[in-house]
């Protein structure tokens, strides 16, 4: 039995190994697809559109400070500006008069005696010449406090009729729903657990994503250094590791693009305007999400770009794998066979992993520098608006583990070229018949 057990060692660690990848890879999976989802949810409750280019968002806040001047309202202090007000609607209601008497004299014999008399014995610019004195009188009554209530309570009436008639037609129906699914008391409940959810999965993600690929790179260096054959126990083990990197590196968002403005705020009549957290542009896809997206629009050329890259970052990857199988165990003595020599020798110049990552990485850095730069001259140095703007642009864990890949599976070639032993599928089959002959 002990025999038993200490042959089987590295076949019962390599099944280990393989299962522990597979849960490895299908958690990670579920958690990012997760928390995709939560990113987009969050992206979308930030959303510009609901904040800054609301009407109904700046109709709260200035409505707000409306209502606030109104209550603080101080007639006495503002004298000054409210007396040239007073005394030009007192000129014009005495020309008003003026000339609607002379109109309803002007249809009457009576009334032109009475007009006459008017004329006679009353000075309009005498009339006028008393309006500052006028106008004093009618500014201590606003004063009193039971009248300056009453003006308030008008003028608060006022604004309110005028702010019910500003709106703008919004649909809600996406952010209620994410209110609800979040189990969100309010809006700013559902922003704070979304930010904590996303942060705490970011954590989990990006631990579980370098810790992988750590022990995929041990691995690979204890086979490279310290094997003197590639076993097949060793060849079973790197090749799950590989298939491990690249299922997860193609179904794992790649790169999150977002630009935001953190916060924009200025000063109206002695009150703060604040609004932060407003998402403009936010975006998180994986190759597959990619390839999904092209494939599905009208256009040929997108068709076309879209089978590219499935086909070299999917279809390549799995013919070199399966051809590394067919060379390694010599499948029907295929090893010399040209196209499994060229896909497990020659396919790394052509795999055009390296092209994908390198264009991926121009990518990050290209929107990186344009959305920075783009939003660095909407924060530019200004008087009287302070705007913070910020670029969110980051490499995911889908990045990294296809990177991993690609680089393993280099690593992977040179192994088989040069470390695998002369196995085939009949050699196996004869050797056990063997083993299993003495034993008996």
């Amino acid at each position: 039995m002990k025999n038993l057990i200490q042959k089987y060692k590295y076949h019962v660690l390599s099944a280990i190994l393989f299962t522990l990848s597979i849960v490895f890879c299908y958690s990670l999976i579920s958690v990012s697809n997760a928390n995709q989802v939560l990113k987009a949810d969050a992206a979308e409750i930030k959303s510009i559109k609901y904040g800054l280019f609301s009407v109904n968002q700046w109709k709260n806040q200035i409505f707000l400070i409306a209502t606030d001047q109104i209550s603080n309202m101080d007639i006495k202090g503002s004298k000054k500006d409210i007396k040239p007000v007073v005394e030009a609607q007192l000129d014009k209601l005495i020309d008003t008069v003026d000339q609607k008497i002379k109109k309803k004299n002007s249809e009457s014999v009576s009334g032109k005696f009475k007009q006459a008399f008017i004329n006679t014995f009353v000075d309009m610019k005498e009339i006028k010449a008393g309006i500052p004195q006028y106008a004093d009188e009618i500014i201590k009554v606003m004063q009193q406090n039971k009248v300056k209530r009453k003006v308030q309570i008008v003028l608060k009436d006022k604004v309110e009729n005028y702010f019910d008639s500003t709106f703008q037609e919004e649909d809600m129906s996406r952010i209620n729903k994410i209110i609800a699914r979040v189990d969100a008391a309010d809006l700013q409940d559902a922003k704070n657990r979304l930010q904590d959810r996303v942060s705490e999965n970011n954590r989990n993600i990006s631990t579980a994503t370098f810790s992988f690929l750590v022990f995929a790179v041990l691995v690979f260096f204890i086979v490279s250094f310290f094997g003197k054959q590639l076993s097949p126990v060793a060849f079973f083990t790197l090749a799950t590791l590989l298939m491990v990197l690249l299922v997860s590196g193609v179904t794992l968002p790649m790169i999150d693009l977002e630009a935001k403005i953190s916060e924009m705020s200025f000063v109206l009549l002695g009150h703060p305007v604040k609004f932060t957290d407003q998402i403009i542009y936010f975006q998180s896809k994986s190759v597959l999400d990619v390839f999904m997206v092209m494939i599905t629009n009208s256009e040929l050329q997108m068709k076309i770009v879209g089978i590219f890259i499935i086909m070299f970052s999917v279809v390549f990857p799995v013919f070199k794998m399966i051809s590394a199988i067919v060379y390694y165990f010599d499948v029907k003595k295929l090893k010399q066979n040209k196209i499994v020599q060229f896909f497990v020798l020659k396919s790394g110049k052509w795999s055009m992993t390296d092209v994908m990552i390198i264009a991926i990485f121009m990518a990050y850095i290209g929107f990186n520098g344009i959305i920075s730069s783009q939003l660095g001259e909407l924060g530019a140095d200004n008087e009287s608006v302070m705007l913070l703007a910020t670029n969110g642009t980051s490499l995911q864990s889908g990045f990294f583990l296809f990177f991993g890949y690609a680089m393993l599976a280099l690593v992977f070639s040179e192994l088989l070229v040069h470390k695998a032993q002369v196995y085939s599928v009949e050699n196996v089959i004869a050797h056990k018949r063997k083993i299993s002959i003495v034993n008996a």
